[in-house]
């Protein structure tokens, strides 16, 4: 049943750390070190020339550099039709909309009234805490990612674009305050779920239980609203003393939801576990409903760890049978990896589990998007729209869940602006009798479902006290001249 990961992420002499590039999205896989990176395509290298061409052709029409271009709305504007160009129409853009920004709905046109703004609440957010130091993860450290691995991520990048130089390549520009700048000053996020990759316990992950609630509490409290959750962490490889945590976090730290990585292989563990185990996870699932914190995130797809199995999304089905009153929120949709997709519209591992979880009738799996949409947006938006498709064939508009794996694919916006302008073709609703994502889909998507399931009214007012810290940054940032970085932050080949 168990075979050897082929999937995992190894450092290979072909590959660096850090993209820093002109283009507002990424133009080959950048990998978070949950899967390896691929070179990048003859698709992906067409897209990129012909942004490049097309912003040097609009820039000195509208007096900008070809940089400054590539910054506002008009850059990413060029940037889908290229994707539509190269790829076929997916995403609903005009030309008009690369030389006019009035016509491109960008976040300042949405606040002269111009258009409605979307409520985004992201469930997948990640930053890496100052103080991380698992040593050698490669070093018998199984489960950890290495500050090594982290270290470089803009540091390298400093080949790419000679701006950079002066760059510390520190810690630090993975730190919160860097988090807070990609994801609330660079992007419409609203609201986001602080998460973080495993470490050898829990309480040693990148960032542990203890630093993602301080954060999400600081936040909170500057802003004077509800802007920020955070994870609590779990594993059964220590038993007792990993459900007397469990109620360590749900009592003390307030945790909003779980989050488990089957296949991480954490010390105690020589591959991994399931989580229709009942000797092995039963117990934590059955902590987590005696908590009262009843959402519980799971990493499925993208397989880590030695063995890829552990990280199929089979063991929901029962597991979610066996538990209807836990709410089970799959991260990355149960993708194995961007290659494989048939043209016929297979998705590894995510069509099988959607055929599986159809036909069992759950209701309490929810499909999360980080990493998925951000991969195959860009690699092969065919596959993106199949997936898509069959998620909301199987579990429904309602039960699918924006989130971008930010930071680690820079600011989360070239995602929430290539999901807004997305479309599946008429070509694949007429075959496969695919939903159509109307904007009404797209609003429970990017936010509204979510809103739901962690209790978070919409319509609440956020950063309306005059001492709201972020908000005021945010002012003074957009005042000065937003400048994103259009830096990704994970690996990649050649």
């Amino acid at each position: 049943m168990t075979t050897r990961n082929p999937y995992a992420f190894h450092v290979r002499p072909d590959m660096r750390q850090g993209l820093a590039s002109e283009v507002p999205l990424p133009t080959r896989l950048v990998s978070n070190e949950e899967f390896p990176p691929l070179p990048q395509t003859p698709a992906q290298r067409a897209v990129e020339d012909r942004i490049l061409i097309e912003a040097a052709r609009h820039a000195p029409r509208l007096g900008q550099s070809r940089r400054e271009f590539l910054r506002r709305s008009g850059g990413m504007a060029t940037s889908l039709l290229a994707m539509n160009a190269v790829f076929g129409r997916f995403f609903d853009v005009l030309p008009v909309e690369a030389a006019d920004s009035a016509a491109f709905k960008d976040p300042a046109a949405f606040a002269q009234g111009t258009g409605d703004p979307f409520f985004i609440f992201d469930v997948q957010l990640h930053y890496v805490s100052a103080g991380y130091d698992p040593g050698n993860a490669e070093g018998g450290r199984r489960g950890a990612v290495s500050k090594g691995a982290l270290l470089g991520l803009r540091r390298n990048s400093r080949r790419l674009n000679p701006k950079l130089a002066s760059d510390r390549g520190t810690m630090d520009d993975l730190s919160w305050a860097n988090f807070v700048k990609e994801v609330f000053l660079d992007s419409e996020t609203a609201i986001g779920l602080i998460s973080t990759p495993p470490g050898p316990y829990p309480q040693e992950a990148v960032v542990p239980p203890k630093e993602m609630t301080h954060i999400r509490d600081e936040i909170n409290r500057i802003t004077q609203s509800r802007r920020m959750l955070a994870h609590g962490l779990v594993s059964p490889q220590l038993g007792q003393a990993d459900l007397d945590f469990m109620d360590q976090q749900a009592a003390t730290l307030k945790v909003d939801a779980w989050k488990a990585y089957t296949g991480a292989a954490a010390k105690g563990f020589d591959r991994g576990w399931f989580l229709d185990d009942e000797k092995i996870a039963y117990p934590m699932l059955e902590k987590a409903r005696r908590t009262g914190v009843k959402r519980f995130c799971v990493h499925k797809g993208l397989p880590l760890g030695p063995v890829a199995d552990y990280n199929h999304p089979r063991d929901l089905i029962k597991a979610a049978k066996d538990f209807p009153d836990i709410d089970f929120l799959m991260y990355h949709s149960g993708l194995q990896s961007v290659t494989g997709a048939r043209a016929d519209g297979e998705v590894p591992w995510t069509s099988e589990f959607c055929q599986a979880a159809k036909q069992a009738g759950l209701k309490n799996v929810y499909m999360e998007l980080g990493s998925t949409f951000g991969q195959l947006v860009t690699t092969n938006p065919t596959a993106c729209a199949h997936l898509l498709g069959q998620m909301i064939d199987a579990f429904g508009s309602d039960h699918v869940l924006w989130g971008t794996d930010s930071i680690w694919y820079g600011t989360p916006q070239w995602q929430i602006e290539a999901f807004r302008r997305f479309e599946i073709p008429a070509v694949l609703i007429d075959m496969k009798k695919y939903a159509p994502l109307t904007r009404a889909v797209k609003e429970q998507i990017f936010g509204l479902n979510a809103a739901k399931l962690f209790g978070v009214d919409v319509n609440a007012k956020r950063n309306e006290i005059p001492n709201d810290y972020l908000t005021r940054i945010k002012m003074a940032y957009l005042d000065d001249g937003a400048a994103p970085s259009h830096r990704f932050y994970g690996w990649v080949t050649g």
